[in-house]
């Protein structure tokens, strides 16, 4: 690996080296290295005008890692990529993804991940997912992902998602539909700055009984950039969902959020939260008289409320 492909796996999927275990590593629209385990096999799909990889966790297996991260540093070059992972029952696994742009040129580089899980009973699922863009040229760094969860009876997915930097433009889209006893926690920490675009899409349909969902957002929009967040809970049975926003706004940027909630069910519980506002005058004052300039007492602000 080069250095930018060293850098760029450090900041999406916290590697410094090619991992232990299960692991599949995208460089530049092509498969950079791959390992298997006794537990989870990664199969190339072969359906054409659909590239991707099928992801397979024996059920039962417990304690084991996937790495999948994509890098890219070619300007231009932009891809659509089906991810499919079938998690057997009675699983206990990690999969860490997330996608690195390093954008040297003029032209837009883009990566569109659609991430498929189908999750057996009584499994349980983290996945970690982180994006970043980079690069000293002025083309776009464009992440476009989709999410497509699917939890059966008593499983569980905890997703966390990522973004804090170089991202110009993303439209970040998860669909989830839960079975009997099933949970999904999702939190998501976002930044923006410059001229920056990112929408966040969430639709959670809950349609088994003593199901639960719990999705939340932290965010902080800088400079004229502007975000969008939307989330959808729809209660089909007796169940409990939660969907709160809290978003910094500072200088010339703009934040919408929309929390949604459908109750098709007498014994659905659901709440949502939403708050947008500028940084505590009290805070900074706080920080300022440790010794801080104003700059600083807001990056340390920034930093511990997406921390």
């Amino acid at each position: 690996m080069d250095a930018i492909q060293k850098q760029m796996l450090e900041q999406v999927a916290d590697l410094h080296e090619v991992p232990e275990g299960a692991y599949n590593i995208r460089y530049n629209g092509q498969s950079a290295g791959r390992a298997t385990t006794a537990n989870i096999d990664i199969v190339t799909k072969t359906e054409k005008g659909k590239p991707g990889i099928d992801i397979i966790v024996k059920p039962g297996t417990k304690k084991e890692s996937l790495h999948i991260p994509v890098i890219l540093s070619q300007s231009g070059l932009k891809e659509v990529v089906y991810n499919d992972f079938y998690i057997g029952e009675d699983c206990d696994v990690t999969i860490v993804a997330g996608c690195g742009i390093h954008n040297p040129g003029e032209e837009a580089s883009e990566h569109n991940g659609i991430h498929s899980f189908h999750i057996g009973k009584n499994s349980r699922v983290k996945y970690v997912e982180k994006h970043y863009g980079q690069g000293e040229g002025t083309g776009d760094r464009i992440l476009n992902p989709v999410t497509i969860i699917e939890i059966d009876e008593n499983g569980r997915l905890e997703m966390d998602t990522v973004q804090i930097k170089g991202v110009t433009s993303t439209k970040r889209k998860t669909t989830a539909t839960l079975a009997a006893g099933a949970s999904l926690e999702v939190s998501e920490k976002l930044m923006t700055h410059g001229d920056q675009y990112a929408e966040t899409d969430f639709v959670i349909d809950m349609n088994g009984e003593g199901c639960s969902a719990n999705v939340v957002s932290r965010s902080v929009a800088k400079e004229r950039s502007k975000q969008y967040f939307l989330s959808k809970i729809n209660g089909n049975a007796k169940c409990s969902g939660h969907t709160a926003c809290d978003a910094i706004i500072m200088d010339q940027a703009c934040v919408i959020a929309e929390p949604q909630l459908t109750a098709s069910h007498v014994d659905a519980a659901l709440i949502h939260e939403a708050a947008i506002g500028k940084i505590a005058g009290e805070q900074l004052i706080k920080l300022m008289t440790l010794g801080l300039t104003e700059e600083e007492a807001e990056e340390q602000i920034v930093n511990g409320f997406l921390k």
